[in-house]
């Protein structure tokens, strides 16, 4: 028994446990709107939507009706949502260059949704696997994914979204420099109030799979992501990667993915106290939901719990797929 609690039986610990106002008053963690922000796929095209077979309830959105779910996720008081392109594959090249039109799919979708919805905060994605002929995050040459050209791309890409009205970057690329190229770029370019949220510690997980499946880069990709994304049995080595980042300029800091990871949150919290944040990746949604829909668990329950367990873990914020369907219980009072 800790030292500064009487033993038992002055000490009942359930005591605090008898009823849902005693729990109420010692719960140490709470999730609220302010936490979520929604990953959102969009996909050419006009009223179109289409199902995503892997990850059951999630749909590719053509940019109107993504404007649409930006004005519902507004009114349901969820502070940001993230853009994921579904990229026509005759735009993928071996170059990128797609990634930095200023009229692509995703820097479409910017302008409409702070167009329509001012105020929700627009985040994207910074990586070139959506548009990359070879699906993955850099550019390639005879098999080796480039760094320093990468990189050069990446701010090309940074400052074709931050002039679309992009109010947060999500480098998820894993190249190492990219956070000091992208704030020095964005600083010369009078973007000084854009943030970013760097995918700092972005492990080469199995969990992402669906996700793949949703941005259409599953058939595109040639062997993996281990030569930059994180060694999944490595920790001290995320906090390298955090370090680095803050130092360069991010303003917040992401852990993906989230569950499996979250001795690496609750670390990058303690060590730094920044804003960190945790992806709930698709294959955990994709758990869940499966689980769910088959009667194995009770859906809403786990999916809250899984949410909680971030605050827990000392997240300020997590992405999740859930978003909107927590956001109704929490505006309910859960």
């Amino acid at each position: 028994m800790h030292p500064t609690f009487a033993p038992f039986p002055a000490t009942r610990l359930r005591r605090m446990r008898r009823t849902p106002a005693l729990r109420a008053l010692a719960q140490e963690n709470a999730l609220g709107l302010g936490d979520l922000i929604w990953p959102v796929f969009v996909r050419d095209g006009v009223n179109t939507r289409d199902q995503i077979a892997s990850m059951p309830g999630v749909e590719r959105l053509s940019v109107d009706l993504v404007v649409k779910a930006a004005e519902m996720a507004a009114g349901l008081g969820i502070p940001a949502i993230c853009l994921f392109p579904y990229t026509d594959p005759a735009l993928k090249t071996a170059d990128c260059r797609e990634a930095w039109n200023p009229d692509n799919l995703a820097n479409r979708a910017i302008r409409a949704i702070k167009a329509a919805v001012p105020d929700i905060a627009v985040m994207t994605d910074v990586a070139l696997d959506p548009y990359n002929l070879h699906g993955h995050d850099g550019l390639v040459q005879d098999g080796i994914i480039l760094n320093d050209e990468t990189v050069e791309a990446l701010v090309k890409m940074t400052l074709a979204q931050a002039e679309a009205g992009a109010d947060i970057l999500g480098p998820s690329d894993m190249m190492d420099g990219r956070i000091g190229a992208m704030r020095a770029a964005l600083e010369g370019a009078g973007h000084k109030d854009v943030a970013i949220l760097s995918y700092a510690a972005k492990y080469a997980s199995a969990f992402y799979g669906p996700f793949r499946d949703a941005v259409g880069a599953t058939g595109a990709l040639k062997g993996d992501k281990k030569t930059y994304q994180m060694n999944p049995a490595n920790s001290d080595e995320a906090l390298r990667l955090v370090a680095r980042d803050l130092a360069e300029g991010a303003d917040m800091v992401m852990v993906k993915p989230g569950m499996p990871y979250l001795d690496i949150c609750r670390r990058v919290k303690d060590a730094f106290s920044a804003p960190t944040y945790a992806y709930q990746v698709s294959g955990e949604y994709a758990m869940i939901r499966g689980a769910a829909l088959n009667g194995w668990i009770d859906g809403e329950k786990a999916m809250l719990e899984s949410l909680m367990c971030f605050k827990r873990a000392g997240c300020d914020g997590i992405l999740t797929y859930f978003a909107p369907d927590v956001a109704r219980l929490i505006r309910a009072g859960l």
